[in-house]
């Protein structure tokens, strides 16, 4: 996951100058198209962009859903068929936009994050999704192939629940509800990753190992937090349009999403406060431990600072020192140095220093 993709956009191009700005860049661009009504649905592999004119003549709903974004031409065709503004056309192509949402005459365009985790890596992924909405169609663009809406697209299929039945402004809500659904199943896994490290940091404080993944969790959930929160003001934003491509008994469905999206904000932030106090309790352990380890040093060389003192006084050699030439000088020096180490311990632990 990054946190900024590379930008290799030249500066000074005229507005809407479409250049790929992404990772993904061997992707080869595809057109899927699903045609649908109550009585029937038609799935289709477009191989020209031409084919797509027929689509805004038609009495059925059409999802035309591409993929890869690296083919600047494709793109740019099917923004002439659909009268999409060159500035969207710009937008759509570079993947690094955080969300939003902006409203045209005849369609509405949105960015949406959408989001996976690799329980191997133990990361989360990241691809922008766009969604442009016109009055019967909704077209969705891509970075790669694999997505969280394969469950839609079985229900269009077996016709299962009202899709069918409903314009294109309920096949846009039923995306998102998918998206932000498998927000929930990312949280989930963090959750548990947040436990396992918690347990771990209990046994294991000084695993430098620890550090790392504690600041992982936190950029993961800080990632998460700027994903979900403009999402809220999409569809803040639905819920207010006065237009007939959003029916009004839609917006219900929408005003769930951004119930979700609350669920969601608050999730993140309470694994948040979770995984900032590991991080100090963390610093804290390994400040104590150290503390401790400088104390038993301290002690020590304490001890044997007079110690040392003696030894120095008896080890300057003196021709004229009395206690050299005394048959128990040695073992009487050496008494009082362990009875001066001795009482300096018993010193320590009365002012339980120890």
């Amino acid at each position: 996951m990054k946190i900024m993709r590379k930008q290799i956009k030249q500066p000074g191009l005229l507005p809407g100058t479409l250049v790929y700005v992404g990772d993904n860049e061997g992707v080869k661009s595809t057109i899927k198209l699903i045609d649908y009504n109550a009585e029937k649905i038609i799935e289709t592999d477009v191989q020209n962009p031409e084919e797509l004119i027929a689509c805004l003549k038609k009495d059925t709903v059409s999802w035309i859903n591409i993929t890869g974004l690296n083919d600047l031409e494709l793109i740019e065709k099917v923004g002439q068929i659909f009268e999409i503004h060159p500035l969207i056309l710009e937008d759509i192509v570079n993947t690094d936009h955080h969300p939003k949402f902006e409203e045209y005459d005849d369609y509405y365009y949105s960015i949406v994050k959408m989001l996976t985790y690799n329980d191997q890596k133990k990361e989360m992924n990241s691809e922008q999704v766009s969604f442009v909405l016109g009055e019967n169609y909704l077209i969705t663009f891509q970075e790669i192939e694999g997505d969280v809406f394969d469950s839609i697209r079985e229900r269009l299929r077996k016709n299962k629940g009202r899709v069918r039945r409903e314009n294109a402004d309920y096949l846009y809500y039923t995306l998102l509800d998918s998206i932000v659904d498998n927000y929930f199943l990312v949280l989930e896994t963090i959750a548990e990753e947040t436990e396992q490290l918690e347990d771990h940091l209990l046994i294991k404080v000084t695993d430098s190992s620890i550090m790392q993944r504690i600041h992982q969790l936190k950029r993961q959930l800080i990632f998460m937090r700027k994903s979900v929160w403009p999402l809220r003001e999409i569809l803040s934003s639905i819920d207010r349009l006065e237009s007939d491509l959003v029916k009004n008994n839609s917006k219900l469905f929408f005003r769930d999403v951004y119930d979700h999206t609350i669920q969601i904000m608050d999730t993140v932030e309470n694994l948040r406060d979770i995984v900032t106090g590991m991080l100090d309790i963390y610093l804290s352990t390994v400040s104590n431990r150290m503390n401790e380890v400088m104390k038993v040093l301290t002690i020590i060389a304490t001890i044997f600072i007079p110690l040392t003192f003696i030894a120095g006084v008896y080890g300057m050699n003196f021709q004229f020192m009395p206690e050299l030439r005394w048959k128990l000088g040695y073992p009487l020096v050496l008494a009082t140095m362990l009875s001066v180490g001795v009482s300096m311990l018993l010193f320590f632990r009365r002012k339980k220093w120890l």
